[in-house]
């Protein structure tokens, strides 16, 4: 744990110049290996609930990560999710990541889409996991840019 007191939030954000829909299409916990170069793939977790939307990512790295969905909106266009296990094991407890999309409607960028991705972590993480995870989220925001 850092000496340091540390924010256990990150929030980045990215402009993607295609609609909201062509965007959206992308944002499911089982595609996200689709448009992210950092996931080597990305498949639905065996013995869950078919209740429950559990999905393994797989890094290029060999990381795994076992990752939940909490919440999905079609309206809001957002979807949240949880990491409930990982190879090797995290150095914190819980995290929560939040993607939502925005339509521009007005400006240079009209007819664009705006993307948050957030991401709270429990107070046991250390600035170096929350920077790490502001570069994955500006990295993977790029790369969703580039297949959207």
């Amino acid at each position: 744990m850092s000496a340091i007191p540390t924010a256990t939030y990150v929030q980045e954000t990215a402009v993607i110049a295609k609609p909201l829909a062509a965007v959206w299409s992308q944002i499911k916990l089982g595609h996200f290996s689709n448009w992210w170069s950092k996931l080597a793939k990305s498949e639905a977790a065996k013995d869950v609930s078919d209740e429950t939307s559990v999905v393994n990512w797989t890094f290029v790295d060999g990381t795994v990560l076992t990752v939940k969905q909490e919440e999905h909106s079609s309206i809001d266009h957002s979807i949240s999710y949880s990491v409930i296990s990982a190879t090797p094991a995290l150095t914190y407890s819980s995290v929560v990541s939040t993607i939502r999309l925005y339509p521009i409607t007005s400006g240079q960028a009209a007819g664009g889409t705006f993307v948050t991705w957030s991401g709270s972590f429990s107070s046991d993480a250390d600035a170096g996991v929350v920077e790490d995870a502001r570069f994955k989220r500006a990295e993977a925001l790029a790369d969703l840019a580039k297949s959207a």
